[in-house]
């Protein structure tokens, strides 16, 4: 299961954007207290870079490329700079594999699809994932994609068990009810279509993580999860009054209400359905036995994984068929069809009906290329590796570029064209990525594409929607948006 990590804001080359937040008053009025943190953020940079950036061993070539300044690198062209851009320069004068220094860290990027599926998936023992504690810490250190080996084994088997198509065929009724709630809200207003979708995305997150809505237990998840999203991405300063501490106390009044939530599954005879009765059920064994903190941050975890992700491709999905209105129309007269189909069976939408959507699946897909949500991951290095002729020193952090692969004309022709027929043929191996590849790729794919599916059916024959305002461009706040969250005015379609 992938995360992203880091944002690219267009302001700030040293903080993510986050940090300048008004909620963040002690940063305005203490420049002493933030000049030493700055400073003491230097010095680790310093220690980090003398231990990590050792020398090597004479004959090993290291991958060509610039580590920018001392210390701190090219950080500050990659905050600076478009991130297409930043990638797309180096690939041109390095290759498809170059070295750089940001965030304090060496890296290795690569944008070669074999070579990535080296790092990924025939040789990903060698390359673990890595993220920073602090985000280790406000999800929960036990959470799946934060291993490897058996523990991880165990516990993916348990969350794709809840997430296969056979498991989730059975949710489309509860899917769609959510849709059918959402839709008529929209109706004749205007809308921040990142936030609402954020908001479908959650209670289906909600159905899959629990197996049916307890809207009392449900509604207070949901606030403290929306106080733990603002101070995720925030400076990690567990300080009275920054985001990320109120994240933490969200986080602590979280766990609780989960524990309580695990409690009365265990004392229930039956296990319960989704991914917390999966979690529990596998306590008949005794050896396989989860802890309630085992429970509860892969809970949390797949809540993060299926909730920013999902509520991106989607904001893009709307963008996408906004500015291509013949698409659009085509989009709706397959959806129409299968609705004639519904009406005359007198019935309402069923798994079956979503697998007969070829031509919306392929504006998903196309969307998930052109937008590319997941733009890289990060691996580290647990062992001086020989890498495609070249040598990558243990700690090395390692850069599959996802949007960096999506974007190449060898791969995807006019890549920045919208289209979705390219996806009438399979692409070639290794190319498409969207959900990363190998043990740590994402096990919400299929839920992911349902739900969109779902809300594509009953947008398209019932509404049309306006952007609203001329502005146009990308926000990073991690995942790659349209500017504002792309407002739009909805109403009602007249056929």
């Amino acid at each position: 299961m992938e995360l992203l990590f880091f944002s690219f804001p267009p302001s700030s080359p040293l903080l993510p954007q986050t940090c300048y937040d008004s909620q963040v008053p002690f940063l305005v009025i203490t420049p002493i207290l933030f000049s030493s943190l700055f400073l003491l953020s230097l010095v680790l940079l310093v220690l980090l870079s003398s231990h990590q950036w050792r020398h090597h061993p004479k004959g090993k070539l290291l991958p060509p490329g610039s580590m920018g300044w001392p210390y701190i690198g090219e950080t500050l062209k990659l905050y600076t700079e478009n991130p297409n851009s930043f990638f797309a320069n180096r690939q041109k004068r390095y290759g498809e594999i170059f070295k750089t220094h940001i965030l304090g860290c060496p890296c290795v990027m690569i944008s070669n699809p074999e070579a990535a599926r080296i790092v990924l998936v025939t040789q990903a023992h060698l390359f673990k994932p890595t993220y920073p504690p602090s985000k280790e810490k406000m999800i929960g250190p036990e959470a799946l994609f934060f291993h490897q080996g058996a523990y991880h084994s165990r516990l993916k088997k348990l969350v794709q068990a809840a997430l296969l198509p056979s498991a989730i065929r059975g949710s489309v009724s509860e899917i769609e009810q959510i849709v059918l709630n959402f839709l008529p809200t929209w109706e004749n207003t205007t809308i921040n279509t990142l936030q609402e979708m954020k908001r479908y995305a959650f209670d289906v997150a909600m159905i899959s993580a629990f197996g049916h809505k307890r809207d009392t237990e449900m509604k207070g998840i949901k606030q403290l999860y929306q106080c733990l999203e603002k101070g995720y991405n925030s400076m990690p300063l567990d300080l009275p009054g920054t985001l990320f501490h109120k994240a933490m106390k969200a986080r602590k009044q979280l766990n609780e209400t989960l524990r309580r939530l695990i409690q009365e599954g265990r004392e229930n005879e039956k296990e319960g359905g989704g991914l917390l009765g999966n979690l529990l059920g596998a306590n008949i064994h005794k050896v396989d036995k989860l802890s309630d903190s085992q429970i509860a941050d892969n809970l949390i975890g797949v809540i993060f994984a299926a909730h920013d992700t999902t509520a991106s491709v989607l904001t893009w999905v709307l963008k996408y068929l906004h500015d291509n209105g013949d698409l659009l129309e085509a989009v709706t007269r397959e959806q129409e069809g299968i609705q004639r189909k519904i009406i005359e069976e007198n019935r309402r939408l069923t798994w079956d009906d979503t697998r007969h959507m070829p031509l919306t699946t392929r504006v998903i897909q196309e969307t998930l290329r052109r937008a590319s949500i997941l733009s890289f991951t990060f691996r580290e290095a647990v062992q001086d590796v020989e890498f495609e002729g070249y040598y990558i020193p243990k700690g090395w952090k390692v850069l599959p570029l996802f949007r960096t692969i999506h974007h190449c004309a060898d791969f995807f022709p006019r890549p920045e064209k919208f289209d979705p027929s390219r996806f009438e043929v399979p692409p070639r191996p290794n190319t498409f990525i969207p959900f990363g590849n190998g043990v740590h790729s994402c096990p919400g794919s299929e839920l992911a594409k349902l739900e969109m599916l779902i809300l594509l059916h009953h947008l398209t024959t019932r509404y049309r929607w306006q952007v609203v305002g001329d502005e146009d461009g990308i926000q990073y706040g991690p995942f790659p948006v349209p500017k504002r969250g792309l407002p739009v005015k909805v109403t009602p379609y007249k056929k």
